[in-house]
């Protein structure tokens, strides 16, 4: 709720506290890389890939498959820096920049972070606990961190939860404006210029689904419902670049077809590794959105009524 205000009076309020949070959470993990890596044993990371107990997704590489579509929900919300591009001063640069650039400092703090973890404590005393970290921290001296972890859990799951409400009112709003939804959700608040009905929306359906619903599945869905827009990415790259080869492209993919291909590959691998009762889930879900498009949105396009114009 409160996250859902900040968001209705303003992106400058909202940019403001994420980064507060952001610098929380970053000095946070690197202190306890700093302060962790003093104590690892290198004798823990063997075998550094555990055998398969002969299920699937049970240690080996099936394991490292699925633990790797679950982890992608820590990375989601570089993809929301897109949709708000229209409140950018200057998309075309600072866009590529926010997304790769989050994209690499993540990617260096959490695998830091991993290998810092799984040093301190064998990878066994890890099975069933409920928390991890802190099985890791009683291996050092400085019990204090346990305290600093868990400010720094809560400051991930809140930036976490802004930027996804940030993206996801966005695309509500963009798609209203398109017709693809209704009009409502274009609305903008006369003072704070924020598309608030999408908020508002968002706010009473996050809390009642996530009060009811684990948070493990909550991040399941999320990291399979990503992957697979993911998946749609980029074979739309490699369908525009064969329907639309003219057209103008700010930011142009490098390495066509190569890059979109691997990207479906890769994505798809990872939601393999989900399991089978995520796939009913997003197949549910897909089912409510192709209701939604063929009851509604196809007959408000009005992208479509421009192209059935011009022919």
């Amino acid at each position: 709720v409160v996250i859902s205000w900040l968001l209705m009076i303003g992106i400058k309020e909202s940019a403001n506290v994420n980064a507060a949070v952001v610098v929380i959470k970053v000095a946070v993990v690197l202190v306890f890389i700093g302060v962790g890596v003093w104590f690892v044993k290198g004798s823990n990371y063997t075998p550094f890939i555990p055998e398969n107990t002969g299920k699937f997704g049970e240690f080996g590489w099936s394991g490292v498959l699925r633990a790797a579509g679950v982890i992608f929900f820590a990375y989601i919300g570089f993809d929301a820096v897109s949709t708000a591009a229209q409140e950018a001063k200057n998309p075309q640069r600072d866009m590529p920049i926010g997304i790769l650039g989050s994209l690499a400092i993540c990617t260096i703090l959490y695998v830091a972070f991993s290998l810092v973890m799984t040093g301190l404590a064998h990878y066994t005393e890890f099975k069933g606990a409920a928390a991890p970290v802190a099985v890791a921290i009683a291996y050092t001296p400085y019990k204090w961190l346990q305290p600093l972890v868990k400010l720094a859990i809560i400051a991930g799951f809140t930036s976490v939860i802004l930027v996804m409400l940030l993206g996801q009112s966005r695309v509500f709003f963009s798609m209203s404006r398109d017709g693809l939804l209704p009009k409502i959700f274009s609305d903008i608040h006369p003072r704070y210029r924020t598309p608030w009905r999408s908020n508002l929306l968002f706010m009473v359906f996050v809390s009642l689904f996530s009060a009811f619903a684990p948070i493990s599945m909550v991040g399941h869905m999320t990291s399979i419902g990503t992957l697979f827009a993911f998946v749609i990415v980029c074979a739309g790259i490699l369908v525009l670049r064969r329907a639309q080869p003219d057209a103008p492209r700010p930011f142009r993919t490098p390495l066509v077809p190569v890059v979109p291909v691997l990207g479906i590959a890769v994505n798809a691998a990872l939601m393999y590794g989900l399991g089978w009762e995520n796939w009913m889930r997003l197949l549910v879900w897909l089912v409510i959105g192709l209701c939604i498009y063929f009851g509604y949105s196809r007959h408000h396009s009005l992208l479509r009524r421009d192209l059935q114009a011009r022919r």
